[in-house]
């Protein structure tokens, strides 16, 4: 990354904490795994094929966390701009409207501005990725039984992030110099989700003309 954007995509600028991996760990050796991959500059397709021998769950746990802290980043980047006046919607355009369910606070799906979603979003995930039951850092500590389909709903959440940036604030990105780094996250989002299958296609359309 070249230093006008590490100046950009700093970490005051991150929405949330950075969720890290301890040292020692299979999963902080397959972060390093897969962040070598990327930075060496291999084909994204290949960089997020399950490894020979990896288990698929600790594979999704790694990519899992290191895109929350990616989106986190980015999003922090323009969230000054993205306010309740600005946004009065979570949406992606005209034609995709978001709106949030916890069955908490918000049993039914209810519309939401924009940065609210966004905070509510943010905290939701913070609270699964940091449940030991869901993710845990244990040695020899079994995922639970549902954990793919727990990821799938990260990640589906995830990418609205994506759709909201990219059709709503992007010009944003542009001013900071930062669009090609912020392509290559969704490549690199967009190429892991697929090749394992964890959102469904029809997700995917408000940004499939961007890969």
């Amino acid at each position: 990354m070249s230093i006008a954007l590490k100046q950009v995509f700093n970490k005051d600028k991150t929405f949330r904490p950075k969720r890290k991996f301890e040292p020692g760990t299979q999963r902080f050796e397959l972060h390093k795994r897969a962040q070598a991959s990327l930075n060496s500059g291999v084909d994204l397709k290949a960089a997020v094929q399950l490894p020979n021998g990896e288990d698929q769950n600790d594979w999704v746990a790694v990519h899992v966390v290191d895109f929350f802290n990616r989106i986190n980043l980015i999003y922090g980047t323009i969230c000054e701009f993205c306010t309740e006046r600005t946004c009065p919607v979570m949406s992606g355009g005209p034609k995709y409207e978001y709106r949030w369910q916890d069955d908490l606070r918000y049993k039914k799906p209810t519309a939401l501005p924009a940065p609210q979603y966004m905070n509510l979003l943010m905290d939701w995930i913070e609270v699964q990725i940091n449940n030991e039951d869901i993710f845990p850092t244990s040695v020899g500590v079994p995922f639970p039984k549902n954990f793919l389909q727990i990821c799938k709903k990260i990640l589906c959440r995830l990418f609205r992030v994506f759709v909201h940036v990219y059709i709503h604030h992007f010009d944003r990105i542009i001013i900071m110099g930062a669009e090609a780094h912020v392509n290559t996250c969704y490549k690199h989002f967009y190429y892991f989700v697929t090749e394992l299958n964890l959102i469904d296609r029809k997700e995917l359309e408000p940004l499939c003309v961007c890969v």
